[in-house]
């Protein structure tokens, strides 16, 4: 019974999908919704790496090891238990998000798990967040055929230095910068344009240039960005970093916004001595209209059925409160106020 307990026959659910679900009680802050499900692989022995920012990462100690993941828990339940609940709720969310770990049994039930949503009759689009690590260009066409239909991969950090500190041979792991470029790669090969999300995380130790040349990289290589700030894990290596200056973030929200809707491109923005982002490469009446429209300051990913983005991942980034940092809904006349303050224009 003990292979009970690990995927393909449970998985994690992020705290929000769980209340999604109805496996947990609690409120949304400012009535936010959750519009993706969230699972996530598990096993006893848990992922081999250690990212010094995760935490999921194996090094990490005290008595939050293995209890949590961004800061909140993700309750382990049976995939059949899993599906039914996302039957009967389907009417509630327009995508379901399956995520690796580092494992190497982690692709092979990657497909297991998407098929076996499929065979319950949820048409609900399906995504994956993938470990390159441990993925290879065979298992990239198993998981499209078994009904994935987008893919994410967290490079997170913006250089290959950055990455080999935090996730390389800097932390005594398996992952390495050039991997997971080769995996965007093929990734768009099988799944197509515009259908591989990366994902970056301002805050890392990364210059603004430096940042917004990668997602540049992301969207010529004919992907995207999803962005995340950084927040400190409680027992992780970083626990003591601070989360990246909210004048900084929004910069680099912009700067997104720009690159992948095709505006702009990060070898036309101008950068101080200091490598901060002081222009955007369009003119003040465009980028007047891109802040009043909101739109950069809300969460990015993978979208449903109806173009929106689905995965809003509420409050993934911040304690929920006053410093939104990734909007899970449209911002309001007072947050773009707001905005428009942190921005310093």
């Amino acid at each position: 019974m003990e292979n009970q307990v690990e995927s393909p026959n449970a998985v994690r659910l992020s705290l929000a999908a769980a209340m999604t679900l109805g496996f947990k009680r609690g409120l949304f802050f400012r009535d936010a919704r959750l519009h993706c499900i969230n699972l996530l692989e598990t096993y006893r022995h848990g992922c081999i790496a250690s990212c010094a920012y995760c935490g999921l990462s194996r090094e990490r100690e005290g008595e939050h090891a293995g209890k949590s993941f961004i800061r909140v828990t993700w309750p382990t339940h049976g995939l059949d238990e899993v599906i039914g609940a996302m039957k009967e709720r389907s009417s509630s969310f327009g995508r379901i998000c399956i995520s690796m770990v580092t494992h190497p049994s982690a692709a092979r039930d990657l497909v297991t798990i998407a098929r076996r949503i499929r065979e319950a009759g949820l048409g609900t689009p399906l995504s994956a967040l993938l470990s390159p690590t441990v993925t290879t260009a065979g298992d990239l066409v198993d998981i499209r055929e078994a009904g994935v239909d987008r893919v994410g991969i967290a490079v997170d950090a913006a250089t290959p230095g950055l990455f080999d500190r935090l996730r390389g041979d800097g932390v005594k792991a398996p992952h390495r910068w050039d991997r997971y470029w080769q995996a965007f790669e093929e990734a768009v090969d099988v799944f197509g344009q515009g259908r591989v999300g990366s994902h970056f995380m301002v805050g890392l130790g990364e210059t603004e240039k430096e940042m917004a040349l990668c997602i540049q990289k992301a969207r010529d290589l004919g992907g995207c960005t999803h962005l995340f700030s950084f927040f400190p894990e409680a027992g992780s290596a970083m626990q003591e970093t601070q989360p990246p200056a909210i004048g900084q973030y929004r910069r680099i929200q912009i700067a997104r916004y720009l690159i992948d809707e095709g505006m702009a491109e990060a070898g036309a923005f101008t950068y101080s001595g200091d490598h901060r982002i002081v222009g955007f490469g369009v003119s003040p009446e465009e980028l007047e209209r891109v802040i009043s429209c909101g739109e950069p300051f809300r969460t990015s990913g993978c979208p449903g059925e109806d173009g929106e983005v689905a995965c809003n991942r509420p409050f993934a980034n911040e304690t929920p409160g006053h410093d939104i940092r990734n909007y899970p809904f449209a911002p309001s006349a007072e947050d773009i106020r707001k905005i428009r303050n942190e921005l310093g224009f």
